[in-house]
């Protein structure tokens, strides 16, 4: 018998509803392209260089912690 790991897909329900209403109007979270299991932030118009939105709520990370 072999037994094939669970996959947990994140969803929008994993999303804490401050994050969700902290996202600017053109950016919204779908399904990863890089990775088919986790959410991914989409863009439904083009950025400009140098853009700002805000404010972030979270803990900081280094980049050798993500």
């Amino acid at each position: 018998n072999t037994t094939e790991p669970t996959v947990v897909v994140e969803t929008l329900d994993d999303v804490p509803e401050h994050v969700l209403r902290g996202l600017p109007e053109d950016v919204r979270l779908f399904p990863s392209a890089v990775d088919k299991t986790r959410l991914g932030v989409w863009a439904t118009k083009s950025i400009l260089k140098g853009k700002k939105f805000g404010p972030f709520v979270g803990d900081k990370k280094k980049r050798s912690q993500v």
